[in-house]
């Protein structure tokens, strides 16, 4: 079962910018330091993955509770 669509892509092109301001304000909660060059080919899979994590769990809090002032 072959699927052309990335997960990468954004479903909302918009919110690009957004995301990287995410991206840097989670990596320095966390103590991370990320490249200005935009290479992060040195960084550690570990970091990378709280960084994605932080973001994720963000994300679905900011939906939840958009989902609980519509009620």
């Amino acid at each position: 079962m072959s699927n052309n669509r990335s997960s990468n892509n954004l479903l909302v092109p918009q919110a690009r910018a957004a995301l990287e301001q995410m991206k840097y304000e989670i990596a320095g909660e966390l103590g991370i330091q990320l490249p200005q060059d935009g290479y992060y080919g040195n960084m550690t899979a570990r970091d990378m993955g709280s960084i994605g994590g932080y973001i994720t769990r963000r994300l679905v809090q900011m939906a939840q509770q958009q989902l609980a002032g519509r009620q």
